[in-house]
């Protein structure tokens, strides 16, 4: 479990590709140095299970599904990545409740600056935008974000210039692959509504 706020940007040393359709990732930064083998990471707000941390370097490995469901397996060398670590049961909570667990691929329709500040449109599924709202929250490649507008298939976030130092996306434009996962609650909304329904 996660809270959608990153500790920052982590660098991508490499993506290996294995022979039955797997991949693993090698990333760089200093929230891996305290991390042990098992430990849960969020890596673009996937949830991903340490293997082999080595100081500041730690390798992770990604299933084929992963890679069909998420963007990670667009990532090459160089690439940058927002990294969070699991909540512990004292952290605060200033985010929303983050899984791990992606919902579904959006592509960033528009990013750029208007004013002191920064406008991001991302077009989903339309299954996933039934649980997007307005004022309400959803987490991009990480981040725990607030809905500004919605419409049939594209949602706003107003981006502050601090999230834009501290994550990746200030190499974000239009075109890319961003992960999307919805609010849990929704989910459980939703599920129960439909139960209640029958």
């Amino acid at each position: 479990m996660f809270t959608g706020l990153v500790h920052g940007a982590a660098k991508v040393l490499g993506l290996s590709v294995r022979s039955d359709g797997g991949a693993r990732l090698t990333l760089d930064h200093p929230l891996i140095a305290s991390a042990k083998p098992g430990d849960s990471i969020a890596v673009n707000g996937c949830c991903l299970t340490v293997v082999e941390p080595q100081g500041a370097q730690g390798s992770f490995d990604l299933l084929a599904e992963t890679l069909r469901l998420t963007n990670l397996g667009g990532l090459t060398a160089g690439s940058v990545v927002n990294v969070e670590p699991s909540l512990k049961a004292s952290d605060r909570l200033g985010g929303h409740f983050v899984t791990g667990h992606i919902d579904a691929c959006g592509t960033v329709v528009r990013f750029e600056k208007v004013g002191a500040d920064w406008r991001l449109d991302v077009r989903a599924p339309l299954p996933f935008m039934r649980h997007v709202v307005s004022k309400g929250c959803v987490s991009i490649d990480g981040m725990s974000l607030t809905v500004a507008e919605v419409t049939s298939d594209v949602f706003t976030i107003w981006i502050i210039p601090h999230t834009l130092e501290v994550t990746n996306l200030s190499g974000r434009r239009a075109g890319d692959r961003v992960n999307l996962e919805s609010d849990l609650l929704a989910k459980y909304a939703e599920k129960l509504l439909g139960k209640s329904a029958i």
